[in-house]
């Protein structure tokens, strides 16, 4: 990989381009970690609002109505919905891992096979998520793993 700097005067903001033979998994991989550079979420703890770079979020939950954002020392709630905060960060690596959960796909360091298809997900500060049987093969697909093809029949009935 080359990668070249050039500083521009006139230059109104930071701009990268990608130059490749093909969009492979790596030239994503890049893009979306360039994304999470620059988009922030916003979410609250006794009563101070905090903005954050969406690389600092490990993952976010809703419960009871509430949603919450984890960071490797924190937890705020936000007011956006799961799935509001599901689409803003679609682009950056986030990934939904049980009905009420999505997380930052970067911070997970270990995956370990669970009961009934569920996978535990250990992420960088230690923390277990687990990953339900529905969204397991989307995380297999993410990280490359085929699945075998009875399991794939037995999904499209």
């Amino acid at each position: 990989m080359k990668i070249t700097i050039e500083e521009r005067e006139a230059a109104q903001d930071i701009e990268v381009t990608i130059v490749c033979v093909r969009v492979d998994r790596r030239v994503l991989d890049i893009a979306a970690r360039l994304r999470m550079l620059d988009r922030k979420v916003t979410g609250t703890a006794d009563g101070c609002t905090r903005v954050l770079s969406a690389e600092d979020v490990l993952f976010i939950e809703s419960v009871d109505k509430h949603t919450f954002i984890y960071t490797a020392d924190t937890v705020l709630e936000t007011g956006l919905r799961l799935y509001e905060m599901e689409e803003r960060l679609a682009d950056c690596d986030f990934l939904r891992i049980a009905k009420g959960c999505i997380v930052n796909f970067r911070a997970i360091t270990a995956l370990k096979p669970d009961v009934n298809g569920r996978i535990i997900a250990t992420l960088e500060n230690g923390e277990q998520v687990v990953i339900s049987r529905q969204y397991a093969p989307d995380v297999k697909s993410k990280l490359g793993l085929k699945q075998s093809k009875r399991r794939k029949e037995g999904r499209l009935k």
